[in-house]
């Protein structure tokens, strides 16, 4: 029992990394400043190029980044290695990341990795490093999300209002949320 129980361990901690990682970029897509905190512990410092933040700066400084130059912002987890040892995970996931500018003259997309370490302290994986590469861009016409064929979706929103917050989630008439 003793090596089932040490596996459904190890299981649990991958799944709590990888679901801090998630939850750290869907706040982020939402502005949601207290989300954002809670994925990181107060003594970390996260490296977006140029620029390194310590942790309790961070929510605020990433959140009035995008909102400078972007109208939405949408980060894509895919790959996701985890090496955990103990306490501690160092994490590579990597992330595509849709930014659609604020002039609506263009949709970029980034495609890169965070190099994360995570560490487990009282229960909870939280984010200590962030380091972030990016590997290529590319920029598209973002004009389809003004046809028809758009029309009536729901739109995202930059607070709790986006309906992602809703619970439970339930349908409401065509006229409810704010749509495109």
């Amino acid at each position: 029992m003793t090596d089932l129980e040490a596996t459904v361990a190890y299981l649990k901690d991958r799944q709590d990394i990888l679901d801090c990682i998630v939850r750290e970029c869907r706040a982020r897509d939402r502005q949601d400043t207290a989300q954002i905190a809670s994925c990181w512990w107060e003594d970390g410092v996260d490296e977006h190029g140029a620029v390194v933040t310590v942790a309790p700066d961070y929510p605020e400084r990433a959140n009035a980044g995008h909102r400078g130059a972007f109208q939405a912002t949408s980060h894509n987890i895919t790959n996701h290695l985890c090496e955990i040892d103990g306490t501690v995970a160092n994490c590579e996931t990597y992330v595509v990341g849709g930014l659609f500018w604020k002039d609506s003259q263009k949709t970029s997309i980034a495609f890169g990795r965070y190099l994360d370490r995570l560490e487990k302290r009282g229960g909870e994986w939280r984010i200590v490093v962030r380091r972030c590469t990016i590997e290529m861009t590319a920029d598209a016409d973002p004009g389809w999300v003004f046809s028809d064929a758009i029309k009536g979706f729901l739109k995202h929103q930059w607070s709790r209002e986006d309906p992602s917050y809703e619970r439970p989630i339930t349908w409401k008439p065509r006229e409810e949320g704010l749509r495109w």
